[in-house]
């Protein structure tokens, strides 16, 4: 019996290759997840990002071994229902901000500056990949596929950022590229 939830490499394959990277710029913020201990999820409508204190309400504050190249993590909204099979199980991807927005190393490479919101955030160099937790909840096949060496520039996993100016971020916020 296939499990409806982890589906063939080959179906998200597929779908990855017919979505629409997003906009270049002008995206917007679909979901704002907060990962609270445990496996835990709270879906705020906005949230204050500061320097010191990340996403204010999500655990990456809570970890003595915090990276600041990572205190936020975003990933395109398209990927995302791809790989959650459905819009509801987006928010356990484990990522913070799930955006309509083209997140390929092309058109964010390390050092791009986006303001979202009253925040500004600045892409880093910091590696994003699919964990165990994230095989577990959509499978072997999903890992594999934001993962692989051929799409590896389209960030498909998505991407770390490090807030490098503290404000409030709402759902619906445009995203711009400022530098």
């Amino acid at each position: 019996m296939s499990d409806p939830l982890h589906q063939p490499f080959e179906a998200l394959e597929a779908a990855v290759q017919r979505l629409h990277p997003g906009p270049k710029d002008g995206g917007s913020v679909e979901i704002i997840v907060f990962r609270l201990p445990g496996e835990g999820r709270a879906l705020p409508d906005c949230a204050l990002v500061s320097p010191d204190g990340g996403l204010h309400g999500d655990r990456w504050a809570l970890n003595p071994d915090r990276n600041p190249d990572a205190q936020i993590t975003l990933m395109n909204i398209g990927v995302a229902q791809v790989v959650a099979g459905a819009r509801e199980r987006v928010p356990l991807t484990g990522d913070n901000l799930i955006v309509h927005l083209d997140l390929s190393e092309e058109n964010l490479p390390a050092g791009t500056r986006l303001r979202i919101g009253e925040a500004v955030l600045e892409v880093t160099d910091a590696p994003h990949t699919g964990c165990q937790k994230f095989s577990r909840r959509f499978g072997e096949a999903a890992l594999r596929l934001v993962n692989l060496k051929d799409y590896r520039t389209r960030k498909l996993r998505g991407l770390n950022v490090r807030i490098v100016g503290a404000g409030q971020i709402s759902v619906g916020d445009s995203i711009q590229k400022i530098g």
